[in-house]
């Protein structure tokens, strides 16, 4: 089964006690119980977790993940509490660590689409609909949908694919009020930050977003958000349906891992090998690139 290509040794910090290792992220608890997210430069495409990292990548998407906590705030509450590194832990996680409440997490995934790619234009091929969800008729890769869609999915564990589920599925799952605050309040923070990208020239084609009450039983946002990991961000300017779209992320390594020069199968049972480094600076500067035209800063 996929998963990392060498899944790396936590690091120990005092008065830390690390719970999870994840693709990126890296999550420790202190003596308050507050989380604690160091987000690393790792990088995972078609379900590994690749051996070579991107220079930043953890600190570009913690400081995106930020700025955009900050423009959705008064649409919905997020996680973090400091950005204070703690005592004793590596100078290099500064810029990359979040200290977040602890949160009772909702186990669904709550995806915005505004057009149509991925796992929704697959299976929109199959039964012109995403999850349950009935499509015009016509439409292809890139193509905007008629209003923006709330498409779930489950949690999937490292190397497992999330799967996309109905409505119904997740009212099921976790009952009818909890599932409709989810769709609205999934809805409203992608059109806040589908037009907040469109005034900077992106388009906010779909994104995911991770929920969690807190011990007020209010509905916050978490772990990261509208990053290149977590969205799909493509320059207005180029984009043009029936095809695939250009696109702030890590596409740079998908190209080349399924390219010949990288000679490997990525439906086989080998790992992938590692990025060259013209493939590793190129996908850093569209990480930069993305977080300058989004937040109107510079990264340097």
């Amino acid at each position: 089964m996929p998963g990392f290509v060498e899944k790396p040794e936590p690091v120990e910090v005092p008065g830390l006690t690390h719970l999870h290792t994840g693709k990126v992220r890296d999550l420790y608890q202190n003596a308050a119980g507050d989380l604690i997210m160091v987000a690393s430069d790792r990088t995972s495409v078609y379900d590994w977790v690749l051996p070579t990292e991107i220079p930043e990548k953890g600190r570009i998407l913690t400081q995106l993940s930020l700025w955009w906590f900050d423009q959705l705030s008064d649409l919905a509450p997020h996680h973090v509490l400091s950005t204070d590194v703690p005592d004793g832990a590596p100078a290099d996680w500064a810029g990359r660590t979040l200290v977040c409440k602890s949160l009772r997490m909702v186990p669904v995934e709550c995806v915005a689409r505004g057009y149509l790619t991925g796992s929704g234009l697959a299976e929109y091929r199959q039964t012109r609909t995403v999850c349950g969800l009935a499509l015009p008729e016509g439409l292809v890769d890139g193509s905007e949908l008629p209003a923006p869609i709330f498409t779930p999915a489950t949690k999937a564990a490292v190397g497992d694919h999330d799967e996309n589920v109905s409505y119904e599925e997740v009212v099921h799952q976790i009952g009818a009020d909890v599932a409709a605050q989810l769709r609205q309040t999934t809805l409203a923070v992608y059109g806040r930050a589908r037009d907040i990208a469109r005034e900077r020239g992106v388009i906010l084609a779909d994104t995911k977003f991770e929920f969690g009450f807190d011990g007020g039983e209010q509905l916050t946002l978490a772990d990261e958000v509208l990053t290149p990991d977590s969205s799909r961000f493509w320059p207005a300017d180029l984009w043009e349906p029936g095809r695939a779209q250009p696109s702030f992320d890590k596409q740079f390594v998908r190209d080349w891992l399924t390219s010949p020069a990288a000679d490997w199968d990525r439906n086989g049972t080998l790992p992938p090998p590692a990025l060259p480094h013209e493939i590793v600076e190129s996908t850093r500067a569209k990480y930069v690139e993305a977080y300058e035209r989004l937040t109107g800063l510079s990264w340097s």
